[in-house]
């Protein structure tokens, strides 16, 4: 594959990339990293699939890959005890490989590295140039909602800067929840004599209930293991407005899973209703948005080819299953 079709390919249904310039002084090197952070959690769902997806194409372009469970960040983020946290990391590898990363990717845990004491300086140093103003701003979309916020919101982001360092990244890549604290690294890491990362930003999946985002903490998500009769009862009470596309989370769903696999959508309906439907993504568009489409068609057709997609996923958790326990 050529240089333009790579960058291509690593680009697509992003949103955000800093900058294409740098990505393609990247591309040129020999040895490259890649990283994504992810706190520790006890299910991996279709937004973190999202980011997956996009590790995976970074591979296939010669990216070393480095996945940071982040057990000390969900720490600081009020999602467990330590011990809590730790026991589910394996489990998050598992579903992280179960998505298809290569063996050869690197699952690397927080605590492993982030308690040395040349790591403690260099947060140190970074505390000295950061404004708390900017600190908190950068951890806008990523803690829990509070009436007064902690201190350890302020470390969060200088740690994730210094992480980039340690792990020798040349491209972060996160949801567009990650932007601020990226820009942070990119502005200060130079000031510690380091090279800034290409970044990477991909969209925010919608939480089933209609939500800004999909999270295993508000319970609107679609879990890469669930069962075929939890998905399909998931998306049957999903919100899924008629006629509306622009945050419609089954319309995300499609787009992002189905569409990206695969040229058509089969919509099955009884004939008193129209019958069987083959959709491009083009044409669901349309038809959903101009009404002509039910909303319960939508979710079931959305359901059934899910539920093939994830197939493969839940065999191989099922076969690892010991690796879990």
């Amino acid at each position: 594959m050529d240089m333009d079709s790579t960058i291509d390919k690593i680009t697509e249904g992003t949103l955000e990339v800093v900058t294409p310039e740098e990505l393609r002084e990247k591309l040129i090197k020999d040895q490259k990293t890649a990283y994504i952070g992810y706190e520790p959690s006890g299910k991996i769902h279709l937004g973190h699939a999202i980011t997956v997806k996009k590790m995976k194409t970074l591979q296939e372009a010669g990216f070393k890959i480095k996945i940071l469970l982040a057990d000390l960040h969900a720490y600081l983020n009020g999602k467990g005890s330590l011990e809590e946290i730790e026991e589910i990391s394996e489990y998050n590898k598992q579903c992280f490989r179960a998505l298809g990363l290569s063996e050869d990717t690197q699952f690397i845990l927080g605590s492993s590295f982030q308690t040395q004491e040349d790591y403690t300086m260099k947060v140190y140093q970074l505390a000295l140039s950061t404004t708390l103003t900017r600190a908190r701003r950068s951890m806008a979309q990523i803690t829990r909602d509070a009436e007064d916020h902690q201190v350890a919101e302020v470390i969060y982001p200088l740690m994730q800067v210094v992480d980039m360092l340690f792990l020798n990244v040349d491209l972060a890549v996160g949801g567009m929840e990650q932007r601020k604290i990226h820009m942070l690294a990119r502005d200060n890491l130079p000031k510690l004599g380091f090279t800034s990362p290409v970044c990477i930003h991909t969209p925010l999946l919608h939480g089933t209930d209609g939500s800004d985002k999909m999270s295993s903490s508000k319970e609107n998500f679609i879990a890469i293991d669930d069962e075929p009769d939890v998905i399909k009862k998931k998306i049957k009470k999903s919100y899924c407005p008629q006629g509306e596309v622009e945050g419609n989370p089954i319309i995300e769903i499609a787009h992002h899973f189905i569409f990206s696999e695969m040229d058509t959508l089969l919509i099955q309906r009884p004939e008193k209703f129209g019958g069987n439907l083959e959709l491009t993504q083009d044409e669901l568009l349309k038809m959903y948005g101009e009404g002509d489409l039910h909303p319960l068609d939508l979710k079931n057709g959305v359901a059934e080819c899910l539920v093939n997609i994830l197939e493969p996923v839940r065999n191989y958790l099922k076969t690892h299953k010991e690796k879990l326990s």
